[in-house]
């Protein structure tokens, strides 16, 4: 008989991240350094649009990959193998991510459809011996990549001019996948019971992403720094860039992260929870510190003058972070309301749009503002839920 390959449940162990998982992880480092340094390079509204489709793949990748080492042990040695594959396709993607748009768009096309449609097809090797429903699962999820991965090519093999194009179709066919249940003519469509993933393990793994980003953030902020004069301005920039990043943490990592975890590892439905709140909002929280990681760095290099779509960076990458935040605490920890420290939060920064763009502060100003306005945030929340209930008189 077949042993599973399948994650033991219910053990002490069960939901616990393996080191070949942070191994794994190793990848994506590399990944986000390369979609902000890209993002720093095309500062322009193409830049902007051609580094979210980039974030997206990318992200995309690596939850997927999330979901299936939550359903598969990757101690067992066939599943290692997968990841290491898996390893390789994800540093051909990274590498080709400066030329995506260029000269390495097929590279690029075929890296992701490599591990988007081969994924799933080793899932249904390994699921063989399980219920039908699980198979099915995977066999759906194949499908789906196969079309939408028949456009990626597509796009790869375009002009440049023209790949924008055909990767939006394919982005939304990978978007919608999830959200329409996998449906496939034939062989029907997956529920969120069938999604019988781990909570902790997801919440584990979407909270190490979050670290990867943040430390990224510190390496360029570090590596500028180290390779400037060390004037008065560069401190403040330095120290804001610093301060803005603990700040990001807190906002997260305090309460948020934990309560999302209590909620998905107590659910009776948590492929729900991990569906919405883990593989969809997510995104948002990890472009927004790639964004304001691409901020610090403008602030350091361009303390006085930057462009529009550097101003755009420094408001943006905190809207970015406290909507997916905001976002994230509403949904997975049963708030009527998203967080009011985080609404007030948005509706600053976002009243700091017309002077920004009047030109009325200057980039390392700015960024120092929006720093403040992410430790209001952080201070407000923590204090809030902390606070004592008022007393009731019998």
């Amino acid at each position: 008989m077949t042993k599973s390959l399948l994650r033991k449940r219910g053990g002490h162990e069960s939901g616990k991240v393996g080191m070949i998982e942070l191994f794994f992880d190793l990848v994506f480092v590399f990944a986000v350094t390369q979609l902000s340094h890209g993002l720093l390079a095309h500062l322009s509204a193409m830049g902007w649009l051609q580094t979210a489709f980039l974030l997206m793949a990318v992200w995309w990748v690596w939850i997927f990959t999330s979901w299936i080492t939550n359903w598969l042990d990757p101690e067992r040695i066939p599943v290692r193998v997968a990841l290491f594959v898996m390893m390789l396709g994800g540093l051909v993607m990274s590498a080709s991510i400066p030329e995506a748009f260029g000269t390495r768009g097929l590279a690029f096309a075929a890296a992701y459809v490599a591990m988007q449609l081969g994924r799933p097809l080793f899932a249904c090797w390994a699921v063989r011996t399980e219920t039908l429903e699980r198979r099915r699962n995977f066999q759906r999820i194949a499908v789906w990549a196969a079309f939408a991965g028949i456009f990626w090519i597509a796009g790869g093999l375009a002009e440049p001019e023209l790949r924008i194009c055909w990767w939006a179709v394919a982005l939304l066919i990978d978007l919608a996948g999830p959200w329409m249940m996998f449906r496939v003519p034939g062989l029907g469509r997956s529920s969120t019971a069938d999604w019988d993933v781990d909570g902790s393990h997801m919440a584990e793994r979407c909270g190490l992403f979050v670290i990867i980003a943040l430390g990224e953030s510190l390496l360029v902020t570090g590596a500028t720094f180290s390779g400037m004069a060390w004037t008065g301005g560069a401190w403040l920039g330095f120290f804001s860039a610093l301060v803005g990043s603990i700040a990001m943490w807190w906002i997260y990592f305090d309460t948020g992260a934990e309560a999302g975890h209590q909620r998905i590892s107590h659910s009776k439905e948590p492929g729900r929870i991990a569906r919405v709140a883990y593989t969809y909002i997510h995104v948002l929280i990890i472009g927004g510190v790639i964004v304001s990681a691409v901020a610090d760095e403008l602030a350091l290099m361009h303390a006085e003058e930057t462009s529009f779509a550097g101003i755009s960076a420094m408001l943006g990458g905190p809207i970015m972070y406290l909507l997916g935040n905001a976002l994230f605490k509403w949904v997975s920890n049963d708030r009527p309301t998203p967080p009011l420290s985080h609404l007030l939060g948005l509706l600053i920064i976002l009243a700091l749009i017309p002077m920004a763009y009047g030109r009325l502060y200057s980039p390392l100003i700015l960024t120092c503002i929006t720093t403040c306005v992410l430790v209001l945030v952080a201070v407000w929340e923590h204090l809030a839920l902390r606070r004592p209930p008022p007393e009731i008189d019998p």
